[in-house]
This record gives structure tokens, C-alpha cells and sequence, in this order.
């Protein structure tokens, strides 16, 4: 475990590294052109992730993804769905915290693929720049890609959800897609151990515009929290179980 965890860390970085050292031509041309350089990154990451740590991944409900604009909010517990949703879509855009943009090299990619910066010192400015690149973009066919609670959380912590997510609902009058996950147990946050077995990462029904901000904020929570700790406790019931997934069920049996 500790060696294959070693291994995957050094390989996931140095390939990290040649990527951005590879595609730096793709600097230069149309961002339709670009995303083929940007997706070989994350398929390789992936394959990396499932040679070295023994961790492949599942994608479920692809039924539920629609064409066009829309909105993807996804649970956020590790590493992983930044780059593995990635491929899954045609023109994504990430909004993130400003300072991954400063990161030489990874920030000019963000740039170029016209990811939305958020400053958080400033809320109501940020909030209010935010939702007008996320109007344009999805005008313009893009998909927004949010994680509703902000920053990773833990598998099987409480849930914390902002405000950014539902005010976003509601002043584009866009689609929802809410994404429920498991990474969290295979590739724990700040954590050096990656774990063997199978990520899953689920679509589930999408959210049609209409409802109050409370009812989407409910809505959204509800069906995001029941998936995710459904995919936990089949993590934990599965012959080889990844030791958080052991440790969250009976926690929660205990109570």
C-alpha cells in the first residue's frame, strides 16, 4: 500500500509536470483544439491511478448528462473529480479559488481554457462577477462546473453547502446536474495513502430550473448526500473494502 502510494504520488506529479511542458503549444491554438491535450492529461492520470494504486473508477447515469449549457454541481472530497470529470464533457468550466490561476504553468492553462476565478475576500463582488462569465458561458454552450460546498470535505462529513450554488440556479435559469461521489475514501484529502478499489462517480437526475432558492438548495443537498452515502456504504460492503469506508459505516452505526 505504502509503496504503491509512493509511486502513484511521484508518477501523478511528474507526468502533471510533462503535460504542462508538452502542451505548451497548444497555448497558441483555439481552445476546441486545446481540450485534446488537456483530456490526454487526465486519461493518463487515471490510467496512472489505476496501474500504480489500484484505484480505477466507474462513471454512472450518463443518461442524465444533457446537450448544451447547464450547470454540473458535484460533491468535492478529493483530487480526483477535478481532473476525471474533465473528459466527460465538451467545454467545461471550472469555477475555483483566483490563486490556482497564479500557479506558473497550471495557471496558464486555466487561462487559456477560460476557467471562472472567484476572489473570495470579496464576496459580493465575486459573486456578482461569477454569475456574469457563468451567464455568457452558458450562452455560449459551455458547461459550468461547481463544487457546492466550496472546498473538499471529508467522506461521510456533514454536509456544508454555500449559497454560491443556488444563487447561480437562479440567475441563470440553467439545468442542474448534481453529481454524487466516493472519491474521498480511495484518495482521502491531505492524505498520502491512496487506497485500492473502485471510484465511482454517479449523474444523477438533473434539476430543471423553477424552484425557490431553498427548495433547489434542498433539492440539490438531498440528492447529492443520499447517493454519496449510498456509495459509501457499497465501498464498505465490497470485498476489500477501503478502510474509511469501514470505519464511516460503523460510526454511524454507533450512533
Amino acid at each position: 500500500m505504502i509503496l504503491r502510494s509512493i509511486l502513484f504520488n511521484v508518477a501523478f506529479y511528474v507526468n502533471l509536470a510533462f503535460w504542462i511542458i508538452v502542451l505548451l503549444p497548444t497555448l497558441l491554438v483555439p481552445r476546441s483544439i486545446a481540450w485534446n491535450g488537456i483530456h490526454g492529461w487526465c486519461r493518463s492520470s487515471l490510467w496512472l491511478q489505476k496501474v500504480l494504486a489500484g484505484t480505477g473508477y466507474e462513471i454512472r447515469g450518463r443518461e442524465h448528462i444533457p446537450d448544451g449549457g447547464y450547470i454540473v454541481a458535484a460533491k468535492h472530497q478529493s483530487f480526483f473529480e477535478t481532473f476525471a470529470l474533465v473528459p466527460l464533457f465538451p467545454d467545461p468550466t471550472y469555477i475555483l479559488k483566483r490563486e490556482l490561476m497564479w500557479i506558473p504553468g497550471f495557471g496558464w492553462y486555466l487561462k487559456k481554457m477560460r476557467q471562472i476565478p472567484v476572489n473570495r475576500g470579496k464576496r459580493s463582488v465575486a459573486l456578482k462577477a461569477m454569475t456574469q462569465r457563468a451567464v455568457a458561458e452558458i450562452a455560449g454552450g459551455r458547461q459550468i462546473m461547481i463544487f457546492p460546498e466550496g472546498t473538499r470535505r471529508p467522506a461521510g462529513a456533514e454536509p456544508a453547502y454555500k449559497y454560491g450554488v443556488a444563487h447561480l440556479y437562479r440567475e441563470t435559469g440553467a439545468t442542474v446536474v448534481p453529481v454524487a461521489l466516493n472519491s474521498g475514501l480511495f484518495w482521502p484529502r491531505r492524505k498520502f495513502l491512496r487506497y485500492p478499489g473502485t471510484v465511482v462517480m454517479e449523474f444523477l437526475e438533473p434539476i430543471g430550473p423553477g424552484l425557490s432558492t431553498d427548495e433547489f438548495l434542498a433539492t440539490l443537498q438531498e440528492r447529492i448526500e443520499t447517493a454519496s452515502d449510498r456509495l459509501i456504504a457499497e465501498a464498505a460492503a465490497a470485498p476489500n473494502p477501503p478502510p474509511l469506508a469501514v470505519e464511516i459505516m460503523k460510526n454511524r452505526a454507533a450512533k
